[in-house]
């Protein structure tokens, strides 16, 4: 397991932009020459990208998130984590087809052209930099198990800001720094996370259950609430394939590591989760900022044990920020080269697209500023109910990117041998994608939708000027081709 594995080699470039720097070279490099800095990962550190970005925060803080929908919430999680399973198998496919960096933009602009390719890169840019914000947030709470920082809202605002920019920083040092804090990271979580998981079960005691659902309405729309909640848990399904560009032999890898990785996780993640509920009073585990810290010391007494998961938690909360801040800068690299977005989202150093990490960095810090000015008593919740309908776009559109290839009749593209099950995964994926917007609630909607509408602007002047600089070069090479 290592991130200096072979040099890396041009990805196919994009259509309209055969000349932009290919992914894995940076600006001092010429595309191809690798940079000292610059180095594809492989199955392994793959795998752990995938994991480490699906296991971050989520896990550390959701249970106490979704404890007022009672149990019920459980089913939510079987629900969702074959939902997961789907969506990971649907981008693996894709990758197989369409191994670039990007992702979701990739194969939604391969499909249905420019403009679903910007909304699905805009609204997945929206989801990292929020998500950030709320895996910031959590981190403080667990933050605050060590050192009293809750006490005071701007003394919680600015540890969250700290957590935020570290692994920024370590971003810009180059993806050789990147993988590495991945893979460690990684391994160093899974010890009290498979403590709690496990060990948890020979400590459970129904009674702390609470009710199967305690609230008004019917179970169907709690399982819904509470799966909207727990989505931000599974998010970084996608990791591989958006990084596709950074793997070694991604139409192998990429599609391994995403399912590897997803139902590592998934296994994780239920057992953690029953452990939690079953360790903790309910009444106490509403409340909780900490609650795998409190399932610890239920279970051992004192507290040195939840100073102990603290610790992991912070070391993989770090991991999760180290990851999702590359992610956030390669979406919109790759649309940038395809002049979607702003050139600057192009420029390359040490193999991390810079300017995206730096624009991203500072919007969720805005974002974390904003929240707690606001004075909102769970900040962290609304961040995730944000994030479900924005990731949810380039979910779905990855998905119906998939479905159209199925059924266009275009046989270079499709497996006919795995075409049964290609489509009902395809299906699922969809019916899951749709569900979970249903569940995100009218709130989160109107927020996100905001989001997306402001992309619309910024898609009218970006094609504008692409248009422009065509019509020009065209001009040009006529006035050229006329002359003696």
């Amino acid at each position: 397991m290592h991130v200096t594995g072979t040099a890396p080699q041009p990805a196919p470039a994009p259509r309209e932009n055969p000349a932009a720097p290919t992914p894995g070279s940076s600006v001092q490099d010429s595309p191809g020459t690798p940079g000292r800095h610059a180095r594809r990962f492989g199955l392994p550190v793959a795998t752990a990208l995938v994991m480490g970005n699906i296991i971050g925060g989520g896990i550390f803080l959701l249970p106490a998130s979704v404890a007022p929908y009672g149990t019920v919430s459980l089913v939510a999680f079987g629900v969702l984590t074959a939902g997961a399973i789907a969506l990971a198998l649907v981008f693996g496919r894709l990758a197989e087809r369409d191994p670039r960096t990007g992702g979701p933009y990739v194969y939604a602009r391969e499909a249905f052209g420019d403009f679903a390719g910007f909304l699905a890169a805009w609204a997945y840019w929206i989801t990292t930099w929020v998500s950030n914000a709320a895996l910031a947030v959590a981190a403080v709470g667990y933050l605050d198990v060590l050192i009293p920082v809750n006490g005071h809202r701007w003394t919680a605002c600015l540890a969250a800001l700290t957590l935020q920019w570290l692994p920024a920083l370590a971003n810009f040092a180059g993806t050789r720094y990147v993988g590495a804090v991945q893979l460690v990271s990684t391994v160093l979580k899974f010890v009290p996370l498979l403590l709690v998981a496990v060990g948890g079960l020979f400590f459970f005691d129904p009674r702390n259950l609470g009710p199967f659902h305690p609230g008004g309405g019917s179970a169907i729309g709690a399982v819904s609430a509470s799966a909207a909640i727990l989505l931000f848990s599974y998010l970084g399904v996608e990791s591989a394939a958006v990084s596709a560009g950074e793997v070694k032999n991604p139409r192998r890898n990429v599609g391994r590591a995403t399912v590897i990785g997803t139902m590592g996780a998934a296994l994780v993640y239920l057992l953690g989760t029953l452990s939690v509920f079953g360790t903790v009073a309910h009444d106490r585990l509403v409340r909780s900022t900490a609650p795998f810290s409190d399932a610890v010391n239920a279970m051992f007494g004192g507290s040195w044990g939840g100073w102990a998961v603290a610790v992991a938690a912070l070391v993989s909360m770090t991991g999760c920020l180290n990851g999702w801040t590359l992610l956030s800068a390669q979406t919109p690299y790759a649309a940038a080269r395809d002049g979607l977005f702003p050139a600057a989202f192009a420029r390359r150093r040490r193999g991390v697209p810079t300017v995206g990490v730096g624009v991203t960095v500072v919007l969720a810090s805005l974002l974390t500023v904003y929240n707690y000015t606001s004075g909102s008593a769970r900040v962290f919740q609304v961040l995730v109910l944000v994030t479900t309908f924005t990731a949810t776009v380039p979910y779905l559109l990855a998905t119906a990117a998939q479905i159209f290839h199925l059924v266009s009749g275009r046989g270079e593209l499709v497996n006919r041998a795995r075409l049964v099950r290609d489509a009902v995964v395809a299906a699922v994926a969809a019916a899951f994608s749709l569900w979970l917007v249903a569940g995100a609630g009218y709130a989160a909607v109107y927020q996100g939708v905001l989001f997306l509408f402001a992309g619309v602007v910024v898609y009218a002047v970006q094609a504008g000027r692409k248009q422009r600089a065509a019509r020009l070069g065209g001009i040009e090479d006529a006035e050229e081709a006329e002359r003696p």
